[in-house]
């Protein structure tokens, strides 16, 4: 049995998200969790989950807990807010012990787990930038079944993780996506999520900089990594493969 559609009730008030459920009144087999990048908020990502209209698919976009300074607007996922002293920029990794615990305790083992009756195997983490860096996170640290599976584009799993406190790789299989150039996905990077997980498939984009998908090629490996994992209680649609 599929776990029941989450209300907003299934989670604290503190925590900001938004709930788009599947499609046409499917059942809500899979959950989808996107979570967005730096200086972002959940609006877009809400706008994301309900393009991409996954069947039997409920997506909870969840916002990131700590406001950006100086009322610039847009939210971060860090511990902590550093910036860099000669380009200004604020780096990506400050560590998210934080934030990891909001999603992956709060959203995913006391809300859809614990309260609406999810397994692990059900539900897909999707992120960007440092979004997926939490999404990363989360995963690895994540114990007992494996989560569905983690998209990330434009990201690393934080060097704040010690990968010798991780007991053993993830099952939890990654979709990594990365731009060709100015990637924070480096060969070092790729390899640190090949020794924190077993199934790590990496897609490069001919662009300059990681962003979101900007086209049909780019989402393409996107929707084929969906038509792999994610669950049908109506059947299994043609050409999809389930992957254990």
């Amino acid at each position: 049995m599929p776990g029941r559609l989450p209300t907003k009730n299934d989670f604290p008030s503190s925590v900001t998200l938004s709930i788009t459920p599947p499609p046409a009144s499917q059942p809500p087999t899979n959950v989808l969790i996107l979570l967005h990048g730096l200086g972002d908020s959940n609006a877009s990502f809400t706008k994301l989950g309900q393009q991409m209209s996954l069947p039997e698919t409920v997506c909870i976009a969840v916002q990131a807990p700590n406001p950006l300074p100086f009322d610039v607007g847009g939210f971060h996922w860090g511990d902590d807010l550093i910036f860099d002293q000669q380009t200004g920029d604020m780096d990506m990794d400050t560590g998210f012990k934080a934030a990891t615990r909001l999603v992956l305790d709060t959203v995913i083992q006391d809300g859809l787990v614990g309260k609406c009756g999810y397994k692990a195997r059900d539900i897909m983490l999707f992120g960007y930038a440092q979004g997926g860096m939490v999404a990363l996170q989360a995963a690895a640290e994540h114990d007992g079944e494996e989560l569905g599976g983690v998209i990330c584009i434009g990201s690393i799993l934080s060097l704040s993780v010690p990968l010798k406190a991780l007991d053993k790789k993830s099952r939890t299989p990654v979709l990594a996506c990365k731009a060709s150039k100015r990637t924070a996905v480096t060969d070092g990077a790729v390899s640190r999520l090949k020794d924190a997980f077993d199934f790590i498939e990496v897609k490069e984009w001919k662009k300059n900089g990681d962003g979101m998908p900007g086209s049909r090629d780019e989402m393409l490996p996107i929707m084929q990594f969906f038509s792999r994992r994610l669950r049908s209680v109506r059947g299994v649609p043609a050409g999809s493969v389930e992957l254990s």
